[in-house]
């Protein structure tokens, strides 16, 4: 599971005296842990853990800009190492193409007709795609799709 992965890699930075990383991956684990917490949840699926850590991944881009734009360039650079940190545990992204697919997927599969349809598509999508591509983007492309 991947919740084990981000724990083993978390004792493997601890050995290593890899702080930097060993920061950037208990950021990671809290996050899981807070979750977990949260939902009275024992331990999360790895597909509950891929959201959690999506969502840090565009909390580092939305900070790293800030810091950039407030002229703090070494904050900056720590969020940009600890989204590749958080990069590392998801599963490589989709092309633009494979995204069109999976949308016209999806659409076919739901049987999807009108923009009445689209929290459908975007959750198939959603469970298919989580942590792969950019959900904003598929968005704008089921909405493009059902529209026209």
């Amino acid at each position: 599971m991947l919740r084990q992965r981000i724990q083993d890699d978390m004792k493997a930075a601890l050995k290593a005296a890899d702080k930097r990383r060993l920061g950037a991956i208990r950021l990671v684990f809290a996050a899981i842990r807070q979750r977990e917490v949260d939902e009275r949840i024992e331990e999360l699926d790895d597909l509950k853990v891929l959201e959690v850590i999506d969502k840090q991944v565009k909390q580092g881009y939305a900070s790293a800009k800030q810091y950039a734009e407030a002229g703090r360039q070494e904050l900056a650079d720590q969020e940009t190492y600890e989204i590749g940190v958080c990069q590392e545990y998801l599963p490589a992204a989709l092309t633009a193409e494979e995204v069109a697919a999976l949308i016209d997927q999806a659409i076919t599969n739901l049987g999807a007709t009108s923009m009445q349809d689209m929290s459908k598509v975007m959750g198939w999508i959603k469970s298919q795609a989580q942590g792969r591509v950019d959900m904003g983007a598929v968005s704008t492309g089921v909405k493009e799709r059902l529209a026209g």
